[in-house]
């Protein structure tokens, strides 16, 4: 495709952005970003976070590899120290065994940890005192556990203010409150454009599809549910004290692949935020069979809790790491949507049978550490350039594989309105 073709990219998050930027790379001069939200970055979009894991640490060598180049890129200048490398504490099971293996293939600066002991020697002293750090007894002695040095955590919604200013100001137009209800089509079928909820229509020679988890409510007609399914996972956080904060300030990334918990360190605005990777909840809005996003925008007054029983949770696994942390109140929740599909993979290819259309989207919980690379494997597909076997596994129509044993569940539920914790939960019990 030419440089000067006109290129419409839906979703200013964190696949349409980075896909803005590598086509700038490659001398593109016809972007244009448009998104939903009226105020970017989206505040109910996934990558609006405050922070986001950067590990290297798959069970599949593939997606380390692109970690690893990930992580090189996170380490520039233009990122403007988002990201934090203080280390990805890995704690075990098979999966954690074949990520060792991966990271050391690739160079990663890892230690295997064999005891309780030398997980507790991970982190700083004064947190080994008080009953402020957990005992890491209940690993069970075959199990792997080990420290990634070479990984953190980035700031995320910073992240993607800062790519966003930057593709802005070399030349592409990023247009908020730009709501596409409709692909425009030619009369063999082919995408040519979008038309939006304002009426205001785009033409282009390419649309690339990257709304994150409103992939497949947006655009029914692509009939994308088995690809691209939108699942809530619960969050919640901590505010912590300035003294609090510098207590645990020190501490690495916390990753239970047993259980799915994982802790980060304090913000610099000294809030620590823990959650469970899981298969999350499904939402499915009346009239519809197809989960939709259901967020602080669409449901202000409860859009931000998560069940109940999952906060309750989350307590008890907070206690296993942080016991002191776990007696404190939470001072919110939120949940957070993905795009999933089934086998992990993101979806990223053209749509078969119409060649003005590609997708990039299905994150599947893991696609954010890649911001810096993401949109290469995009601008890769554009060009017809991505590796045969990388396009064979990202494409829109594979053959989904079963899930690749990341997450410790595999099968979502439905949200239950109900069962939505309040401000009153999120005080611990005596």
């Amino acid at each position: 495709m030419a440089a000067e073709a006109d290129v419409i990219i839906i979703g200013a998050g964190a696949f349409g952005l980075s896909t803005a930027y590598h086509l700038l790379e490659r001398g593109y001069t016809g972007v244009t970003v448009l998104d939903r939200a009226e105020h970017l970055p989206a505040v109910d979009a996934a990558s609006t976070d405050m922070n986001k894991v950067v590990r290297s640490c798959y069970g599949d060598p593939e997606y380390t590899r692109l970690a690893r180049q990930a992580i090189e890129e996170w380490r520039n200048d233009m990122w403007q120290n988002c990201y934090h490398e203080c280390g990805v504490l890995n704690l075990g099971d098979a999966y954690t065994e074949q990520s060792i293996i991966n990271d050391l293939k690739h160079g990663a600066k890892v230690e295997r940890l064999c005891s309780p002991a030398s997980i507790r020697a991970q982190f700083p002293s004064d947190l080994h005192n008080s009953g402020r750090l957990g005992t890491f007894t209940s690993l069970d002695v075959s199990s792997t556990s080990y420290i990634n040095r070479d990984g953190g955590w980035a700031e995320a919604e910073r992240a993607v203010s800062l790519l966003m200013e930057h593709v802005k100001k070399r030349g592409v137009k990023v247009l908020p409150g730009k709501a596409v209800q409709e692909l425009v089509k030619d009369e063999r079928g082919q995408t040519k454009g979008v038309r939006c909820a304002d009426d205001s229509e785009y033409k282009a020679n390419l649309v690339v599809l990257a709304l994150g988890s409103w992939t497949a409510s947006a655009f029914p007609s692509l009939n994308l549910t088995g690809k691209c399914l939108a699942t809530g996972q619960s969050i919640a956080t901590i505010q912590l004290t300035p003294e609090e904060a510098e207590e645990y300030r020190k501490t690495p990334v916390v990753l239970d692949f047993r259980t799915g918990f994982y802790v980060f360190p304090p913000t610099h605005r000294n809030v620590v935020k823990f959650a469970i990777h899981a298969a999350g909840y499904t939402y499915a809005v009346p009239g519809s069979t197809i989960s939709t996003p259901r967020t602080i925008i669409s449901d202000p007054d409860n859009g931000l809790w998560i069940p109940r029983s999952v906060l309750k949770e989350l307590r008890v696994q907070l206690r296993s790491v942080y016991p002191a942390l776990a007696e404190k109140p939470f001072s919110g929740t939120r949940m957070c949507w993905y795009t999933d599909a089934p086998d992990g993979d993101w979806v990223i290819g053209r749509y078969p049978g119409d060649s003005g259309l590609v997708l990039a989207t299905s994150g599947s919980g893991h696609a954010f550490k890649f911001l810096p690379t993401l949109g290469k494997l995009v601008a890769d597909v554009i060009e017809n350039k991505l590796d045969p076997k990388l396009a064979a596994r990202f494409a829109v129509d594979r053959q989904v594989k079963p899930p690749n044993g990341e997450r410790m569940s595999v099968i979502s539920q439905e949200l239950n309105i109900d069962e939505l914790c309040g401000p009153e939960d999120l005080i611990p019990t005596l």
